[in-house]
């Protein structure tokens, strides 16, 4: 491959990292024509995007950008799947591509500048779509102090799940500080800011998240 190619694919490469909201790292050996359509189709189902690069250019185009941390997740053939949209959805399409094993074996990824591990990303699979995390964690913030508390100590709430899937690696600092730390873990998961609300004065809960 002539060097301007390498520079146009590497240039490429960055601008679509540079749009992506997550990026996850497989294994991708030995599919058929017709499994390799299947699996891109449903990845643009999920307003994503599937790329098959070498190592090389990768490392390139995420040099110096917020998935950098994708480098030691590299080598060998690998899948390189992206969301424009909302990362959840991704996640959950990529989840199910169970059946393919080791063709396209999950390595791990990188959502806003934060690895996440294999664990992590089948945690965000698990989420409800990116308008109804929106919706919860706004109601969250304009909530009274008890009921966010009960929330946060509720096993089987949203909630618990979101900082589960992405706040493990971080101490579980979510779960010691609610008034402060839940709003960024939720906000983490879709991938989107919420801009943080007015003060009423009236004794509610807001962060940024």
């Amino acid at each position: 491959m002539k060097k301007q190619q390498k520079t146009a694919i590497v240039e490429d490469l960055a601008q679509s990292f540079g749009r992506a909201s997550i990026a996850i790292v497989s294994e991708f050996r030995g599919m058929t024509a017709g499994q390799s359509t299947e699996v891109r189709r449903r990845i643009r189902a999920a307003s994503g995007e599937m790329r098959v690069a070498k190592n090389s250019l990768v490392r390139r185009a995420i040099k110096g950008t917020a998935y950098e941390a994708l480098e030691e997740k590299l080598g060998g053939q690998i899948g390189l799947f992206l969301s424009y949209a909302d990362p959840v959805a991704i996640a959950k399409a990529f989840t199910s591509f169970g059946p393919l094993g080791e063709k396209l074996k999950l390595r791990g990824a990188v959502l806003g500048g934060k690895p996440l591990s294999i664990a992590e990303v089948q945690a965000l699979a698990t989420l409800p779509p990116r308008e109804v995390v929106l919706g919860q964690l706004l109601g969250l913030l304009n909530a009274p102090a008890t009921q966010l508390v009960r929330l946060l100590n509720e096993p089987g709430s949203y909630l618990a799940r979101v900082i589960d899937a992405i706040g493990k690696k971080n101490g579980e600092r979510s779960a010691a500080s609610p008034s402060s730390d839940a709003a960024p873990v939720a906000a983490a998961a879709v991938a989107e800011p919420v801009a943080e609300p007015p003060a009423s004065g009236s004794g509610s809960t807001g962060s940024e998240g």
